[in-house]
């Protein structure tokens, strides 16, 4: 994927979609770990981030 953002985001979004796509990447993963920096700040690897965010409770 170096220097290739476009195909790492799409393999990404590919993978995290897919139950057996073999990649078992949590939100907190895609967020901090440093391995993903230089995808970060992209539009597609922030959506792609944003997709796995924990959903916000609703309490009554």
């Amino acid at each position: 994927w170096v220097g290739e953002k476009d195909l790492a985001c799409e393999q990404l979004a590919t993978a995290v979609r897919s139950p057996t796509g073999g990649l078992d990447l949590s939100y907190g993963e895609l967020k901090l770990m440093p391995f993903w920096d230089p995808l970060r700040g992209d539009p597609c690897f922030e959506k792609i981030v944003a997709s796995l965010a924990p959903k916000e409770i609703v309490s009554k």
